[in-house]
């Protein structure tokens, strides 16, 4: 069986998704989900920061095992493509019987913003004395409209959204759409809450910009060697990783910077007393994805599929 993106789109909602990558990140967390490092290949298709990568992931949880592959070039966003394509596929663990073969441009954009959703659904009630109403986005693509669908189903009192990007256009079209403002990088960077989702491969979140006790959510610069946000930010945050492993072997924000990650985030959605969340000063939520995201949504994907088909 081949699910479409657009069958996908159909039946994937944040509504279920957010729930579901909360509880992953919890079974991933006490050891119940048996991940392997992704297998990252470059493509070298070019000489500078076009050089695309393959990565392979997989995975086995639960009723489940799945591996997605998965491209990214960042080159692509200037040849009016996505930077990111993949494919998941789906098995059944107890036999090793392929269910499904989906696409996974929409499953990654979607289960990327919804661990973000679950991020700030921990932090947010622990960190901040009064509810945050300003959010600020450095980026205007795929994974900021992502997350400014799946955040609103975690956070009702966001008021203000300002939006900045290196493409001052791209930046005033998803202010439109969004009903938000296009600012400058300053502005958007002094937001209650900051997302950070750029392709950019140099640090463009600079700490100096940033409220005192900001919540950061990072989810762009995957790679050990790239990174979007400085020293200063990082070094002055408590970092929350979505997988300490994960994190600390491919973000090069962490890496590059020498900063410590202070806290699995399954273990804090497992007992929230398993950290100190810091009442003041900054906190950083870092994502790099995982296999486990995308098979949990491919799951929901195929479950959905199999309900419609048994009608």
């Amino acid at each position: 069986m081949y699910i479409s993106e657009q069958e996908v789109r159909a039946v994937l909602t944040y509504e279920a998704l957010i729930p579901a990558v909360r509880q992953a990140l919890i079974d991933l967390s006490a050891g119940r989900v048996n991940q392997p490092p992704r297998m990252i290949l470059r493509a070298g298709n070019a000489v500078d920061h076009r050089n695309g990568w393959l990565a392979v992931m997989p995975v086995v949880a639960g009723d489940f095992m799945g591996v997605k592959t998965v491209t990214w070039y960042p080159g692509n966003d200037e040849q009016g493509l996505h930077t990111h394509m993949a494919i998941v596929e789906l098995l059944n663990r107890s036999t090793g019987e392929p269910l499904a073969i989906m696409d996974g441009r929409l499953i990654t954009e979607m289960r990327t913003a919804a661990v973000s959703a679950v991020a700030y659904a921990a932090l947010a009630p622990r960190h901040f004395e009064s509810k945050p109403t300003t959010f600020g986005i450095l980026g205007s693509g795929v994974q900021a409209r992502a997350h400014l669908a799946a955040l609103k189903h975690v956070w009702p009192e966001m008021d203000e959204i300002l939006i900045w990007s290196r493409n001052p256009s791209n930046a005033r079209r998803l202010a439109d759409e969004a009903g938000a403002n296009a600012v400058s990088l300053e502005d958007a960077s002094s937001a209650d809450v900051v997302l950070t989702a750029t392709s950019s491969q140099v640090p463009v979140l600079k700490g100096k910009l940033l409220k005192p006790n900001v919540l950061v959510l990072a989810v762009g610069a995957t790679g050990a060697s790239i990174r979007e946000i400085d020293d200063e930010a990082m070094l002055s945050s408590f970092v929350v990783a979505e997988s300490r492993s994960c994190v600390e072997r491919e973000s090069g924000d962490v890496l590059l910077s020498g900063a410590k990650v202070g806290a699995d985030l399954g273990e804090i959605l497992a007992d929230p007393g398993a950290a100190e969340i810091p009442r003041n000063g900054r906190i950083l939520s870092k994502s790099v994805g995982m296999a486990i995201e995308d098979v949990t949504a491919a799951q929901l994907v195929w479950q959905a599929r199999q309900r419609s088909l048994n009608r």
